[in-house]
């Protein structure tokens, strides 16, 4: 019985192990692979990794060429600061306008939560590349936000909207706040009412009831969802190509200019590899304040 529990339990484990192997280990070490090898003229652009010398002689050529340009190079380092400040603002905005949809949802009588969640997940309904392109329409200077402004006469001139930070960060956003406002209702969701009919009882006011249980039992929450902002947003590219104006220059831009217009594999390939690493980190941490957490 033992021995076929334990053997029922490593099957299912390997499965996902399997499946996490095959498309996400077997692809990284293939970026890596290429992220070490030597720019070439040819189908594939990069040289192999193992070489036969003259003599006949297996060798292994590594370039780290590459790894030390993205750290000597200033344009490579900008643009993954740029990157992190851009998903870290992105997803404090996310934060702040997520939270309150996130409660009222929670809070909402139970017949109504269904609906308010489909409405959240509404716009997943329709392309991604068609709702970055709407924002085009409502931020142009020609557009629905200028004409109301102008039609108000809020203003005497349309106002620059389109390709700046504002529609960068309205972008993503408008994109990615779903995947805040759902796992915030998921975690207050599950708060107990009685801890909150007991605050009042002994005097709490709701304000501070709200700041002393309902916030920080919902600390896990917050930190689910930012990761779930912040990691895509560090590598979009659909966004910043579309509305940011040319100084977005963000590492997917760059990733994009190295593979299909420079065609540097290998370069473009160190910045994924070190873009990966990057967002292990908060992934780490997250998972370690997780595991305290449930301790």
């Amino acid at each position: 019985m033992t021995v076929r529990l334990l053997s029922g339990r490593a099957l299912i484990l390997a499965l996902p192990f399997a499946w996490l192997g095959l498309f996400f280990l077997a692809p990284f070490l293939i970026v890596a692979k290429i992220a070490l090898s030597e720019s070439a003229l040819g189908v594939p652009p990069y040289a192999p990794l193992l070489r036969w010398t003259d003599e006949g002689v297996l060798t292994i050529v590594l370039n780290l060429g590459n790894l030390a340009t993205l750290v000597s190079d200033s344009f490579y380092l900008q643009a993954y600061l740029r990157s992190l400040q851009v998903a870290a603002i992105s997803g404090l905005l996310c934060v702040l306008l997520g939270y309150p949809m996130a409660y009222a949802i929670a809070r909402a009588p139970a017949n109504r939560r269904t609906l308010l969640l489909i409405l959240v997940v509404l716009p997943f309904w329709t392309s991604f590349l068609l709702r970055v392109m709407a924002w085009i329409g409502l931020l142009a200077d020609t557009g629905v936000v200028n004409a109301l402004l102008l039609g108000l006469g809020v203003v005497s001139q349309p106002i620059a909207l389109l390709y700046t930070d504002f529609a960068l960060y309205a972008g993503i956003v408008y994109c990615y706040l779903p995947f805040m406002v759902l796992p915030l209702y998921a975690n207050l969701a599950k708060l107990d009412p009685v801890l909150l009919e007991a605050a009042a009882d002994l005097g709490a006011r709701p304000w501070r009831a709200f700041l002393t249980i309902t916030l920080p039992l919902s600390v896990p929450g917050i930190i689910a969802g930012f990761m779930l902002v912040f990691i895509p947003a560090v590598g979009e590219f659909v966004i910043p190509e579309l509305l940011g104006g040319p100084e977005a220059q963000l590492i997917g831009r760059v990733l994009w200019t190295e593979f299909f217009q420079n065609r540097d594999w290998p370069m473009a390939s160190a910045l994924a590899v070190v873009l990966l690493l990057l967002l292990v980190l908060p992934i780490a941490w997250f998972q370690h304040v997780q595991g305290r957490a449930s301790r």
